[in-house]
């Protein structure tokens, strides 16, 4: 009976953060105003990109479904973050635990999607230039934009699905977040967990071969730049954010499986706080930077915005 009970968790409690009590004021000060930063840089490309009609080219557009999805990811986590600060013991229901893992996850997995297009886009803008109008038509674009987000999404929902069927023994989460992995962990030892393992691999293998895919254009991509400087100009150009943006998100990525697959306990909680939220840290703020100061399209508009700003 006892037994019962204990596995019908309805609450989890987020002990992440028992390390950081001393000094959770200036950690709330700090997060509220990185959030912020995120949010205006975001919102900002956003507006500049869809009030400016020379600015809707696929190119341009994947990168405002890249600013959305930063806004996404980040409102899954940073208030739910800046609440704890302020919260002698985090907790979180079990409800939004599940509706939380599903929002970061699937802001991952629709980053690494939303890339695999771009790749896809300078791979025929620049190895395939004759045909890039037909081939990257408005009707394929927003099929690939569907694709991106909803692929990601579906995948999700059937892992979240999947968790929400176990039996749980424990509420105690050593994380700061809600991670989907280790609420499966939380299950109890007569718990069939095998279909969230294969759920869990199968995503993998999707996404990896999303991984391979990108390589795969990149390296047509560097073939036909080193033949001719017109087309190296526009690697510079195009494909050197896309490239910076890509590598930030994978290395970020790495950490954090890395780290939750084979991560030390003995690590400072602080410091496994950090390799936790480096996805929702360096990406969200560092994309719309990167494309902002380096696209030159985008680059004019926002220099021409200050300027008239200042008259």
């Amino acid at each position: 009976l006892i037994m019962e009970n204990v596995s019908f968790v309805r609450i989890f409690t987020l002990s992440g953060l028992n390390e950081t009590l001393n000094y959770r004021v200036a950690l709330f000060s700090l997060t509220l105003l990185y959030y912020c930063a995120i949010l205006f840089f975001n919102v900002s490309l956003i507006i500049i990109i869809a009030l400016d009609e020379n600015l809707h080219e696929p190119m341009y557009i994947l990168l405002c479904s890249v600013c959305v999805n930063g806004l996404y990811g980040t409102t899954g986590f940073y208030p739910k973050f800046l609440l704890d600060l302020l919260s002698p013991s985090p907790e979180i229901v079990y409800e939004g635990c599940l509706f939380q893992a599903f929002i970061l996850y699937s802001f991952a997995c629709c980053d690494l999607s939303i890339l695999a297009v771009m790749a896809y886009d300078r791979y025929l803008a620049i190895c395939r230039p004759l045909h890039y109008h037909s081939q990257m038509s408005k009707r394929r674009l927003s099929q690939l934009v569907c694709f991106s987000w909803l692929t990601p999404l579906c995948i999700l929902s059937i892992n979240v699905f999947l968790t929400s069927r176990l039996k749980l023994c424990s509420s105690n989460m050593q994380k700061i977040f809600c991670v989907n992995w280790v609420i499966v962990k939380l299950a109890c030892s007569e718990a069939d967990t095998f279909s969230n393992n294969i759920a869990a691999y199968i995503t993998i293998v999707i996404y990896v071969s999303h991984g391979f895919f990108i390589i795969w254009t990149y390296m047509h991509i560097v073939k036909t730049a080193v033949r001719s400087e017109n087309v190296r100009v526009k690697f510079m150009q195009t494909c050197v954010p896309h490239l910076i943006s890509l590598i930030t998100f994978l290395v970020t990525i790495l950490f954090y499986f890395m780290h939750m697959r084979f991560g030390s306990r003995d690590l400072p909680q602080n410091l496994q706080n950090f390799i936790a939220i480096e996805f929702l840290l360096i990406p969200p703020l560092m994309n719309p930077l990167i494309y902002g100061f380096k696209l030159s399209k985008i680059r004019q508009k926002i220099l021409y915005l200050v300027h008239v700003g200042k008259k």
